[in-house]
Formats: structure tokens, C-alpha cells, sequence
């Protein structure tokens, strides 16, 4: 007789495409959530360390999101509304533009796409072509930028390019800080390729990256790196663009995640958590003089989703309308590092990577790093893996998780991480 779970799961298997993923490495039918907990078919919870790939930042079913949410449909609030001008969208650009943009002194337009972050990054290498009349993207190794065809060009992982089907054309891959190790400045590297008119590297309409690479394994890009690089698109005439989709909302410690780097973006890309609650929603941040796009030159039916903006105006207000909630996140970023730091002791070769409450730890195996996600799971803890091998245990635990919550968290992890190696060495004794 088929227990509940698995005639629950079988569904899956019987119907569902093979491109299902996450859910492969977690064997159960998750039906309820809170905060930083999930909570399956049989009643079992889970502290999420997954945090909807940091689009779940402030936790799931925030009580006042959803209070705000819960109103605005038992208004009839708008469900659907194109690009219309809606109160709700003016609510959340009051929000944004008083809370985040003026702040700091940021002048950019705001401009809806598709609900997507892929759909935000076509719309900035587009709008970055438009404005320059070029027609090459330079884009970095281990680079995730999406997987639809202009964005995927620009994405590294040669798992995801291979199933285009087509040519992806128009970016040029540079190597990223430290690619080639911490001996030759990549940034001059760069700057070389692009000065000199025999390299082969047409003029690009932009250089994209990110300040810290999630899927590409956490790399974090130094201060220095990122100012120089910055300093190379000026002088050659290209736009900046900072593809903080993972890495904004909170997650570096900072709303933006290049706030204390010493660079203003010509266009940055947000989705994931910019609506607070887990609903599709993405956006481009344009300075004024790039914000040529004609009408509906980058649409989709459903840019601008209503809903999302009414939990991202909570959302903005509740976490961001003064310093309290970044100040915590500073504290919580000490107790992951300290956390990470004695998981690296158990592997030899491992070490920490990424920045703020966007770490991990890169162990050195693909194989090794999903042992002890799987490990981790088996015992409550719901986490990932992320590198070009998938070598890097990866920490996204939403940025609301309580401390004691989060030291549980931490704890299972480790538990995880020392049965796993210990297990190992014991097989190859």
C-alpha cells in the first residue's frame, strides 16, 4: 500500500518534465511554510537554508506581506494590469524611489520586464546596444545571467549553453578576479584586450557581472577589481551593467550589493526577492540619459505583476525605511562566517567564499558537497550546492531567520558536513 508521500510523488515522476530540478535532491511533498521553516506531506519541518534560490529573503509568508496582500484581493485591487498606471505600482515607486533610490543619490529609472530575472537581463543587453550602437557584451568566467538565449550567451556554465540548440553570439568571456589567480590583474587584462585593435575583441556595448557569483560558485569580486572594472567601461565607452538579481535585496549585507564598492552602475537588474514574498516580479534600474527604449520596444504580458507590488512596498518600508534591519544582518553574517570557518576545518583543501550572507564552502568535489547537502537533509536542513562542479555547500538562509534558528541551522549543517567526511576517510582507510 502506497504511503501518502509517495503517491503524492509519483505524480511528479509520471508527468512532470526531466528538466525538474531542486526537487530531485529533496524527496518529499512540501505543503506549508513560515518564516525560515518548511514543512512536508508527513509533518516533518525543515529549516530552509535554500530560501527559494534567495528569492525568499524575508522568509516565507511574512505576516504583514500577506496581510497587505490578503486586503488588496478582497478589495478587487487590481489582479492584472499590463503597464497601466495602477495605485498599487505608485505605491511601490514612492516606496522604492524614497527609501532605496534617493538615499543613494541613485537617479535611475525604473523600468518593469517580463517577471523574470533572465527577462531583465535581456532587456539591459538590449537597451545597452541600443544606446551604444554596439553590438558585443564582454560578460565574465562562471557567469549566471539566465538561460534564455541572449541571456545564456552571456552565462559561463557550459551545462546550460549545451542545451541552447543554437549558436550563442555577441558576448565576448573575460576572465573574472582571480580566475587566473591572485598573480595577474584581470582588470588590466581587460583593459589590454580592449585598448589594443589587434586583440580581436570588438568594442562592447557593455560589461555585465556580478559582485558575487552564485551559481558560479561564490565568487566574490574585491573592491578594487570592481572599480577598475568599472573605470575600463568609461573610458571605452561601454555601460556597467550589475546583475544583482541573487545578490541584491539584503543578501551581500546591503540592499545593493555593490553599495560599499565605490561604483554606480549605468544599469543594474533586480528579481528574486525584490518582491518580498516569493512573487515573480523583475526590474532594470536605467540612468536616465540610457532610458531609450520606445514603447513597449521590451514588453511581456505580464511585466509589472500587481500583486508584487503590493508585498514589495511592504517590504521596502518594513526592512528598509531606516538601518535596523542591515544592522542585524551584520551580526548574522559574523555567526555564518565563524559557522563556515569550522566546516572548513573538517575538509582539508576547503575554503570559505563569497561575502555577506552569500557564503559557502568550497570543499574541493562536486560529489563531497552533495553528500553532505543530502546528509544535511536527511536531518532537517534544507540546502544546496552551487560551482562550476557544484563543489560549493552554499548558505541562503533567508536574512529574517531567527538567531537561535539559524545556529540550529548551522549546527546540522556541521553535523552533516562530519558525518560525511568522516564516513569518507573511514571507506578510503
Amino acid at each position: 500500500m502506497p504511503t501518502a508521500k509517495s503517491a503524492e510523488i509519483s505524480v511528479f515522476k509520471r508527468r512532470e518534465s526531466e528538466a525538474r530540478s531542486y526537487c530531485r535532491g529533496f524527496d518529499t511533498v512540501f505543503t506549508r511554510a513560515s518564516g525560515s521553516e518548511m514543512t512536508d506531506i508527513n509533518g516533518r519541518d525543515y529549516i530552509d537554508f535554500l530560501a527559494g534560490c534567495s528569492s525568499l529573503n524575508y522568509g516565507h509568508n511574512d505576516a504583514d506581506m500577506k496581510a497587505a496582500l490578503i486586503e488588496h484581493i478582497s478589495a478587487d485591487g487590481m489582479a492584472h494590469a499590463l503597464d497601466l498606471h495602477t495605485d498599487t505600482k505608485a505605491a511601490f515607486l514612492d516606496a522604492f524611489e524614497t527609501h532605496i533610490l534617493e538615499p543613494r543619490d541613485m537617479d535611475h529609472r525604473v523600468m518593469f520586464t517580463g517577471p523574470t530575472g533572465a527577462n531583465a537581463v535581456e532587456a539591459a543587453m538590449k537597451i545597452a546596444r541600443k544606446v551604444t550602437g554596439r553590438t558585443n557584451i564582454i560578460a565574465f568566467t562562471n557567469g549566471f545571467h539566465g538561460v534564455t538565449a541572449g541571456a545564456l550567451a552571456a552565462t559561463g556554465n557550459n551545462y546550460h549553453r549545451g542545451a541552447a540548440g543554437v549558436t550563442l553570439n555577441g558576448v565576448t568571456r573575460m576572465p573574472y578576479d582571480n580566475f587566473i589567480g591572485s598573480e595577474i590583474d584581470t582588470a588590466d587584462y581587460l583593459d589590454a584586450m580592449l585598448t589594443d585593435r589587434s586583440s580581436g575583441v570588438d568594442a562592447p556595448a557593455a560589461i555585465i557581472l556580478e559582485t558575487v557569483q552564485g551559481e558560479g560558485g561564490l565568487n566574490a569580486a574585491s573592491p578594487e577589481w570592481l572599480r577598475q572594472v568599472a573605470d575600463v567601461a568609461k573610458r571605452h565607452g561601454a555601460l556597467l551593467i550589475v546583475d544583482d538579481i541573487q545578490a541584491g535585496c539584503g543578501r551581500c549585507g546591503t540592499f545593493f550589493s555593490f553599495e560599499d564598492m565605490g561604483i554606480v552602475p549605468d544599469i543594474v537588474t533586480l528579481a528574486k526577492s525584490i518582491s518580498g514574498f516569493g512573487l515573480p516580479m523583475a526590474l532594470m534600474l536605467v540612468r536616465p540619459q540610457h532610458d531609450v527604449f520606445g514603447p513597449a520596444e521590451h514588453n511581456g504580458t505580464f511585466r509589472g505583476n500587481t500583486h508584487a507590488f503590493v508585498t514589495a512596498k511592504v517590504t521596502i518600508e518594513k526592512f528598509w525605511s531606516d538601518d535596523t534591519f542591515q544592522e542585524g544582518l551584520g551580526k548574522k553574517a559574523e555567526i555564518l562566517t565563524e559557522a563556515l570557518r569550522n566546516l572548513v576545518d573538517l575538509v582539508p583543501g576547503a575554503r570559505l567564499k563569497g561575502r555577506g550572507l552569500m557564503l559557502g564552502v568550497d570543499v574541493g568535489c562536486g560529489h563531497l558537497a552533495g553528500e553532505i547537502c543530502a546528509r544535511a537533509f536527511r536531518k532537517g536542513l534544507i540546502i544546496e550546492t552551487s560551482g562550476s562542479e557544484g563543489q560549493v555547500v552554499k548558505v541562503l538562509a533567508p536574512l529574517t531567520t531567527p538567531e537561535q534558528q539559524f545556529r540550529k541551522g548551522l549546527n546540522i549543517l556541521l553535523d552533516a558536513a562530519r558525518d560525511v567526511t568522516q564516513s569518507t576517510r573511514f571507506a578510503a582507510e
